[in-house]
């Protein structure tokens, strides 16, 4: 059950940060949940130590994991477009 809630919530966290960054057209549904997954264990990495909090891949789903998983996501993408484009955006 906790596989099938992290693809739900990757999902829902990769969409909501390609529409903050401008990249909704250009991915699906399958890249939404890797940006938000991949996003999530970035968070864990870089954001988490920082801020504190827990990402969605620690088994934690609450506002502050959701959050900082995003924030995750929102990096992961501007780190993509950055090299991709040559400017975050």
């Amino acid at each position: 059950m906790g596989l099938i809630v992290l693809l739900v919530v990757g999902g829902v966290i990769g969409w909501l940060a390609s529409v903050i960054m401008r990249t909704d057209g250009q991915q699906g549904i399958f890249l939404n949940v890797v940006v938000g997954i991949v996003g999530a264990v970035l968070a864990g990495f870089i954001v988490t130590p920082l801020i504190g909090g827990a990402p969605i891949t620690s088994g934690v789903l609450s506002i502050q994991s959701v959050l900082v998983s995003l924030l995750g996501a929102i990096v992961l993408l501007g780190i993509v477009n950055l090299f991709r484009r040559g400017a975050v955006r």
